[in-house]
């Protein structure tokens, strides 16, 4: 048994997974790590165009958690503009088989879904 809480469940920090699944938990976390992962280094205005719906300063806020958490790193050259890029780091990398693995995964299911459903549509 592992060592924690007995409030009815285990500690989540004995868990290497949920450790993990916290640092990609957070809204766009994802499909920003997806986007740098395919795209390579991207300027800020880049990456916002690529992750359509987000807002600039939601994509700030998870860009500097990332970046805190070591999975993406940012690149400031004082010019005029200032130019700032975003690239994944070495943990950011490590991620990309698993996020594809899971994509890969996530259209599986999406086709099963929408197979599923058709049937069910045409009989109402």
């Amino acid at each position: 048994m592992l060592k924690g809480k007995s409030s009815g469940g285990e500690n989540p920090a004995s868990c290497p997974m949920d450790f993990i699944l916290r640092l990609l938990m957070g809204p766009w976390t994802t499909y920003i790590l997806y986007t740098l992962g395919e795209h390579g280094p991207q300027r800020f205005g880049e990456l916002k165009r690529r992750v359509s719906g987000v807002s600039a300063k939601m994509l700030t806020e998870r860009l500097r958690s990332l970046e805190q958490a070591g999975l993406v790193t940012r690149h400031y050259e004082a010019t005029i503009p200032p130019k700032v890029t975003y690239a994944l780091a070495a943990r950011g990398h490590e991620l990309r088989g698993v996020l594809g693995t899971l994509a890969t995964l996530g259209s599986k299911w999406q086709a099963e879904d929408a197979a599923a459903d058709s049937p069910r549509q045409a009989a109402e």
